[in-house]
């Protein structure tokens, strides 16, 4: 029975068995993985010496999370079950540093179909659409206008392929043949939500279907709230263009402003449950008024700078970094 420290022959082998066993944006982790590097992350893990960092109590229980996931056979299987698919890692090319934004935060690598590529292009190409997966005709109409100026201007389209509002985004861009991207809280070989696997499966041809999590791992409240970070990390800019009050997009929108990245919502009508979280947003002074794509585009050549005052997220007002910048 092979070892971890046997599995993590290499910083990329290391990253790929982190990505099975670790926790999604732990921040010990992630640490610990700056200080050390993966492979000796790995030792330490399995090893019965002290964690950099940590007092005894809380290695014991960082190593009991890693530890307890898998056999060490089976892990051995699932990476060889994964080497089927791209992976990406921060040593690569393509991978996108924007994400390196995220600190201890930040993904330890990347799975990946698709054009790689759409990863190496300047933050500002990059624009994040979400919102509402019961979305109303009103903002499905909306995104459309929007990510088709978004598309004739030559810039990616990034969201998360869900029902409502990203889907719409996705399939604005691939009518226009623009450039899009999904980013995934399954596996990349895992389509979700699974009426969307013919439009995946489109992005992963035309486009770019990405995941932090390995192939073959189902989504999780958890990880569509993980996601978010990377969401809003990958792009300049993230417009929100419908959201109830409790929306998971508004968490998008937290991230988003406390990462520094311009954060912009489409007004709705009063009357509308859709639109109660991105008039929130607008009301709170964090969000910037979008109503077309020329909105868009004067506020990423830098001609509007509102200062940030606060986030709304599942209906409570959370503070943002000072250096956020309103969309």
């Amino acid at each position: 029975m092979p070892a971890l420290t046997a599995l993590a022959r290499d910083d990329r082998s290391a990253r790929v068995l982190l990505s099975i066993i670790g926790t999604p944006a732990d921040v010990a982790t992630g640490k610990l993985l700056t200080e050390v590097g993966a492979a000796e992350l790995i030792s330490i893990a399995e090893g019965d010496g002290t964690v950099p960092g940590m007092d005894p109590v809380e290695a014991a229980v960082w190593r009991d999370r890693l530890l307890s996931v898998a056999a060490p056979d089976r892990l051995a299987e699932r990476m060889v079950e994964s080497s089927k698919v791209r992976v990406i890692v921060p040593s690569d090319p393509d991978w996108p540093t924007s994400l390196n934004d995220l600190g201890p935060r930040a993904p330890y690598t990347l799975w990946a179909k698709g054009r790689t590529e759409l990863l190496t292009e300047s933050l500002p190409q990059r624009i994040t659409v979400t919102g509402a997966r019961a979305a109303t005709s009103y903002g499905a109409h909306v995104t459309d206008e929007l990510c088709g100026d978004i598309a004739q201007g030559g810039r990616t389209l990034v969201a998360g392929a869900a029902y409502g509002i990203e889907a719409s985004a996705h399939r604005a861009a691939l009518i226009r043949d623009a450039n899009t991207i999904a980013v995934l809280a399954s596996g990349v070989d895992r389509p979700y939500p699974a009426g969307h696997a013919d439009l995946i499966d489109r992005i992963a041809r035309e486009g770019l279907v990405l995941s932090e999590v390995p192939p073959s791992v189902a989504p999780t409240r958890q990880r569509f709230i993980d996601r978010s970070r990377i969401l809003a990390a990958l792009s300049n800019a993230i417009i929100i263009v419908e959201a109830g009050s409790r929306s998971g997009s508004l968490h998008t929108a937290t991230e988003a402003a406390q990462l520094g990245r311009l954060v912009g919502a489409v007004p709705g009508p009063v009357t509308s449950a859709a639109s109660t979280g991105t008039n929130l947003l607008l009301q709170s002074g964090h969000a910037r008024v979008i109503t077309d794509g020329a909105d868009i585009a004067r506020t990423l050549e830098g001609e509007a700078n509102a200062p940030a005052r606060s986030v709304i997220r599942a209906g409570a007002s959370h503070a943002v970094s000072p250096t956020s910048r309103a969309l």
